[in-house]
C-alpha cells in the first residue's frame, strides 16, 4: 500500500470514529480550556459586577460612568489603532521584505531574518527601557539635542514614547507573519499573469496583494490587540499615562479595588476580540 492511500485509509477511519471516541480525544482539552479560561473568566465576570468601593456601583457601571476610565479607555484604543495603523503603512516594505526573504535563498539571509525579528526576544519591560535610553533625560536624543541647541529634548515619558514603544513591540511579529505568509503564495498564478502580458505593478496588485490580505489584517488585529494590553511597557515609561493597563493595576494594586478593575479587564479583553473576529470576518470575506 502507497502513502496516499494509507493517509485516505486514515481519514476514512477518523471520519466513523464513533461519537463517545471523539468525546474522549477532546477531554482532555475541554478540561484544560475549562481550567485555565472558561472558570478563570467567569469569576472575573463575576467580581465585575460587585460593588465599586468608592462608587457603590457595580464596577461595569463605574467604569462606563466615570470620566476617568472612559479617557484611559480612549487613549489605549486610539494609540492602539494608531500603531496599527503605522504598522501597516510600514508592511507596505516589510511585505517586500517578507517576499524577497521567502522567496530568495543567499548567504546570511538566516541572519538576516533573525536580526529582523530579535526584538521578539525582548519582553515588554526591556522595550521600554530602550525607548528610555534613546528618548528620556539622560538618552541619546537628549545629549544630541543638548550639544546642538542647549535644551533636552525628551520623548520617552510621553504618549509620543508609548508609542514608539509600542510600535517597535509590533513590528517584528507583523515581519514573521507577512514572511510566513509570503512563503504561501502560489508563484503559478504570477507566471500566469506575466505570461498574459501583465507588468510586475499589475502582478503585485492583482495577485500579491490579495493573497496576502488576509496575514495583514490579521497582523492588523495582531498588533492592535497586542498594543491594547502591553502593560510592561507603559509601566517602565511612567504610570502617569492614562492607558487601560495601567489604570487596571493602579485600581488592583494602589486601591485593592477588583470590582472596577474586573471591569475594565473585561472591557478591554472584549475590545480586542472584537477586533480579531473582525479581521478574521474581513480575512474569510476576502478570501471568497
Amino acid at each position: 500500500m502507497s502513502i496516499s492511500d494509507t493517509l485516505a485509509a486514515s481519514r476514512r477511519q477518523a471520519r466513523t470514529l464513533p461519537g463517545s471516541r471523539w468525546l474522549w480525544l477532546t477531554l482532555p482539552a475541554l478540561l484544560f480550556f475549562c481550567a485555565f479560561w472558561l472558570l478563570p473568566f467567569a469569576r472575573l465576570l463575576q467580581i465585575g459586577m460587585q460593588n465599586d468601593r468608592t462608587t457603590q456601583h457595580s464596577g461595569y457601571w463605574t467604569v462606563i460612568s466615570q470620566p476617568n476610565y472612559l479617557f484611559s479607555l480612549l487613549n489605549t484604543v486610539l494609540l492602539s489603532l494608531a500603531v496599527t495603523l503605522v504598522t501597516l503603512v510600514t508592511l507596505v516594505i516589510a511585505a517586500v521584505v517578507g517576499c524577497f526573504l521567502a522567496r530568495q535563498r543567499f548567504a546570511g539571509r538566516g541572519t538576516l531574518l533573525a536580526l529582523l525579528t530579535f526584538p521578539l526576544a525582548f519582553p515588554g519591560v526591556v522595550v521600554g527601557f530602550l525607548v528610555v535610553m534613546l528618548a528620556g533625560r539622560q538618552g541619546l536624543l537628549a545629549q544630541i539635542s543638548m550639544s546642538l541647541v542647549h535644551e533636552r529634548w525628551t520623548l520617552a515619558y510621553s504618549l509620543t514614547g508609548l508609542f514608539i514603544g509600542y510600535l517597535y513591540f509590533s513590528l517584528p511579529r507583523a515581519i514573521v507573519t507577512l514572511v510566513a505568509a509570503s512563503e504561501k503564495l502560489d508563484r503559478s498564478l504570477e507566471e500566469a499573469a506575466r505570461s498574459l502580458g501583465a507588468s510586475q505593478w499589475r502582478i503585485t496588485w492583482d495577485v500579491i496583494v490579495p493573497g496576502l490580505q488576509p496575514a495583514l489584517l490579521s497582523t492588523g488585529a495582531l498588533c492592535f490587540a497586542t498594543s491594547m494590553g502591553a502593560f510592561g511597557t507603559a509601566f517602565t515609561l511612567g504610570t502617569n499615562l492614562a492607558v487601560l493597563p495601567l489604570t487596571i493595576y493602579g485600581e488592583f494594586t494602589n486601591y485593592a479595588n477588583f470590582a472596577t478593575a474586573a471591569a475594565l479587564s473585561v472591557v478591554m479583553g472584549a475590545v480586542a476580540w472584537l477586533a480579531l473576529m473582525l479581521a478574521r470576518r474581513l480575512a474569510h470575506k476576502g478570501a471568497a
